[in-house]
């Protein structure tokens, strides 16, 4: 009679761990890989640009911007990273490195597009934040802007 049971516990087991592996195996495919390509400045259907530019004062091509950072393990409140053209947020080789456990190795980017600013995922398992809402594709930087990555949070100051 414990031999069945016995039978079915391993079974179940196995099942379980094999689950578990394929699980891990997809999480990590989809943070190395890449979302494709960014939606382009005039498409209508990326993230309505054009409005937001058109009602903020920008920074010159010239002048650099800064990712201040509100909170984020193993860096200080009030750090400044200057973005002149773009940076990769994340935790692997990338300019402004996270030490967040929630954070991908190339989690998100910002990049200079015209005279905007523009934050975008990079196919990130957790999602990036900007100001408490999920990103849902490349989307303009304004001044004071949050964008959260995880237990990181940083400020957008032009």
């Amino acid at each position: 009679m414990l031999e069945p049971v016995s039978l079915a516990l391993q079974v179940g087991f196995l099942v379980v761990l094999y689950l578990f592996l394929l699980w891990v195996a997809t999480s990590a495919l989809r943070d190395v890989s890449r979302s494709g390509a960014p939606a382009a400045i005039g498409d209508p259907d990326a993230t309505g640009l054009h409005a937001a530019v058109d009602s903020i004062s920008l920074p010159a091509a010239g002048d650099d911007a800064r990712l201040v950072v509100v909170e984020a393990p193993g860096h200080e409140s009030g750090w400044s990273y200057e973005i002149s053209s773009a940076a990769t947020l994340g935790r692997g080789d990338v300019d402004i490195r996270l030490d967040d456990r929630f954070a991908s190795s190339r989690h998100a980017r910002v990049v200079r597009e015209g005279g905007a600013l523009i934050v975008e995922d990079l196919g990130s398992t957790n999602g990036t934040w900007l100001n408490d809402h999920p990103l849902e594709g490349p989307t303009p930087l304004h001044a004071g802007d949050r964008i959260r990555i995880g237990d990181s949070e940083f400020r957008f100051e032009p």
